[in-house]
């Protein structure tokens, strides 16, 4: 069995049993990426990976709860570089970071640990999660493995390229308004935007503290699951952590997948399918489909508020980025030259050297809203906008159990393609903001390929109803194999 198949599961098992060798298949996942010219990576933890791997094999004999009843004993995972990883160069991809190593571990890598999870390295990604290709690094582009001419989708790119060709098993991304549904579709993986509140934010370096959630990527629903279960634990250091009173976080891929989908009810929102391509569009059609095939029915509804989605999001998201990322200065952490006769100079000399293009962008548009005499009229605005999409998502919600609709409105795109049009970069997000908004999860799962790129079908829940789009996308996966 080729090791880039095994599943998180399968490795478990098959390293509690000493069918597999811990460290062998560690150094094979290096071998895998030293070959590579994907550039899915921007730090490897490679002596760290193989010195936590020999020790997993040492102990394989024995049998005490802490150590063998570990979910993700000996499974290598990728972080991506906008997640704090103590003693790991974390980045998020930006010149600014450049040799910042964080003191501490984010919640989610401490709940990693404590399954036993082997971190492999930080992810490639788009600067601050600013972007939806992944070209917008400092560190250079990631390449789509399907298709190296084009782009993996981003702003997690790096982790689902890492996913598709074997570089990693399980990774984390980040969504703020598709970063992880968006590179799943393009690279043909698994990524899931859990509820906003259900996984501890410590640890993540802001982009837009109301929108982001850390969610787990990999290559099927079940190891999706498995890993939203880890990083899901309780943390009291976030206080934008919901905090559930009926263990409703747990048990994510087993809940309900006994029932399958027979009498679920699929909303389809017209707004969502128009304008896509013609492929996305019919793979999205089979997909819902074959959903009526095992039991499920359907209905094509509407939503009339999502037609403001994408620019209420873009306004909120550029505000609070204008705010949280004032914090670097170049004086504190990260990029530094001998300062200048005042602060003032030094820290636009750090910031104009520091800042690729796009996030200068976004700051000066998101401190724009904010500005006196401007942000009633687009900030506040955008807020109000926010709360009726959020309402109408409360109500399609109420009536149908999940929304099927197209993760991206179109397959990979070349890279360079639009890169030079941040409008049509933005516009790209148009079926995955409008989640972020209304806090909502959703799951993308790939549903059909088109000259050899996948397409993803997204999957949408209400707040905190993760197993039921997890059990609706294990049906459609075992339904799809071969």
């Amino acid at each position: 069995m080729k090791m880039k198949r095994l599943t998180a599961m399968e490795i478990v098992d098959g390293i509690k049993s000493g069918a597999i060798s811990c460290e062998e298949l560690i150094s094979g996942i290096y071998e895998r990426i030293e070959r590579s010219e994907l550039n899915c990576y921007i730090t490897l933890n490679k002596e760290e990976a193989l010195r936590k791997a020999r020790e997993v094999d040492n102990n394989r004999d024995k049998d005490e709860e802490e150590y063998m009843h570990k979910k993700l004993l000996g499974v290598p995972i990728a972080i991506k570089d906008s997640i704090s990883t103590k003693n790991i160069q974390t980045t998020c991809a930006s010149k600014i970071l450049e040799g910042y190593i964080p003191p501490y571990d984010a919640t989610v890598i401490e709940a990693l640990k404590r399954e036993g999870a082997i971190i492999i390295g930080k992810t490639n990604m788009d600067e601050f999660c600013m972007g939806s290709s992944t070209e917008t690094s400092y560190y250079g582009p990631t390449l789509n493995p399907h298709d190296r001419s084009r782009v993996p989708g981003g702003s997690s790119g790096g982790s689902a390229a890492a996913i598709a060709a074997g570089e990693a098993v399980l990774a984390l991304g980040s969504d703020t308004g598709g970063s992880i549904r968006c590179p799943a579709s393009f690279c043909g993986i698994v990524g899931l935007k859990p509820t906003y509140g259900l996984v501890s934010r410590y640890g993540l370096i802001a982009y837009a503290n109301s929108l982001e959630q850390i969610g787990p990527m990999a290559s099927n629903v079940r190891d999706a699951a498995l890993l939203l279960e880890v990083i899901s634990a309780k943390d009291e250091r976030d206080s934008t952590q919901v905090k559930l009173s009926n263990n409703r976080a747990t048990n994510y891929q087993y809940r309900y997948v006994e029932e399958g989908v027979k009498g679920l009810r699929i909303g389809v929102p017209r707004e969502f399918i128009e304008g896509v391509s013609p492929e996305v569009e019919s793979a999205v059609w089979n997909a819902i489909h074959r959903f009526e095939e095992l039991g499920a029915s359907y209905e094509e509804m509407s939503m009339k508020y999502l037609k403001y989605a994408l620019a209420a999001y873009y306004i909120i998201a550029m505000s609070e980025a204008s705010s949280n990322l004032a914090r670097f200065d170049g004086l504190r952490y990260g990029l530094r030259h001998a300062q200048d006769a005042d602060w003032h100079t030094t820290f636009s000399r750090i910031r104009g050297e520091g800042f690729g293009e796009e996030v200068k962008r976004r700051i000066i548009l998101g401190t724009y809203a904010l500005s006196v005499g401007y942000y009633g009229r687009y900030y506040l605005k955008a807020l109000k906008v926010r709360t009726l999409i959020r309402r109408e998502f409360d109500t399609a919600l109420k009536r149908y159990d999940i929304l099927a609709l197209p993760t991206m409105p179109f397959v990979a795109f070349k890279l360079g393609e639009r890169i030079k049009d941040p409008l049509s970069l933005y516009l790209a997000d148009v079926n995955t903001v409008p989640m972020n908004l209304a806090g909502v999860p959703s799951i993308s799962i790939p549903c059909a390929f088109y000259n050899g790129l996948p397409v993803g079908l997204q999957l949408v829940g209400e707040q905190f109803g993760e197993e039921k789009i997890i059990n609706a996308a294990i049906a459609y996966e075992e339904s799809s194999k071969p």
